[in-house]
């Protein structure tokens, strides 16, 4: 990837993980928070961080 197209890359990448923070964060304040929910967004927000730094990194 060019490093042109670098930086609108991970900042999408950014703007789709503090989506899913917001997500996780109104889960968490449900009265009764879905734990698999829960444990799908985590996993979303960490394939994500990954994905950035890779992305980073390369």
């Amino acid at each position: 990837m060019a490093n042109s197209e670098l930086n609108p890359h991970i900042e999408s990448l950014t703007a789709r993980h503090a989506r899913l923070e917001a997500r996780l964060a109104d889960e968490q304040r449900r009265p009764l928070p879905d734990p698999v929910r829960l444990t799908q967004i985590k996993r979303e927000k960490l394939r994500l961080k990954e994905e950035v730094s890779r992305s980073r990194t390369h």
